[in-house]
């Protein structure tokens, strides 16, 4: 089994895993229903995406509610 040949303090090693954490998401307001959505995306909520509405958010509701 192979060892290392030198020994990384743990200065060196705690410094590597800095980079390992994990995020929190990045939500912004939505500008129609002032819902928290992630950023680039449609709302699910209103179906608006920059001011205009992309989605018709009723019409998939009632077609999920007769299945």
């Amino acid at each position: 089994m192979p060892v290392a040949k030198q020994h990384h303090t743990k200065a060196r090693r705690d410094r590597a895993r800095v980079f390992h954490k994990i995020e929190t998401k990045k939500l912004i307001v939505c500008s129609n229903c002032q819902t928290k959505i992630l950023p680039h995306k449609v709302c699910p909520n209103c179906g608006f995406f920059k001011g205009k509405e992309t989605v018709d958010t009723l019409k998939r509701k009632i077609k999920k509610e007769n299945k």
